[in-house]
């Protein structure tokens, strides 16, 4: 049993890229859905598909590449169990000057910095993705 389920989503995807994995395929929920539609948007993965029904449903994301280099260099989980990390819409950051995203979860739904600011919400800081 997982504890984090958003850390076991972006490790997961995180080290298929290096193994040259095509898909990576992990237990289902609403808000690990919610996050990979958000990172298929921005181009850090190719799919998102759930596949089986009830109990047994599982998440498939295609994982993305420049040439032979994975489109993820790395993660950073900024808000974890032990400690929730929130920012309000004016303290919210750029992650690499840009080259990268945070993604927060916000009363409008899970967003990036940059959706985040264009429609001044403030939320809790879920990871950096550059």
């Amino acid at each position: 049993m997982v504890t984090d389920p958003i850390s076991d989503l972006i490790i997961r995807i995180k080290n298929a890229g290096p193994v040259r994995k095509e898909v990576v395929s992990m237990p289902y929920s609403k808000l690990k859905h919610a996050i990979a539609e958000v990172l298929k948007n921005h181009k850090f993965i190719t799919s998102v598909e759930s596949k089986g029904k009830g109990i047994e449903t599982t998440l498939e994301i295609g994982i993305a590449y420049d040439g032979i280099k994975p489109r993820i260099n790395d993660v950073e989980r900024v808000s974890k169990s032990s400690r929730r990390v929130y920012k309000g819409a004016t303290e919210i950051a750029s992650v690499r000057n840009g080259f990268g995203s945070l993604i927060l979860s916000t009363s409008k739904g899970i967003m990036t910095d940059k959706e985040a600011r264009k429609a001044k919400v403030g939320g809790e800081a879920l990871f950096k993705i550059w």
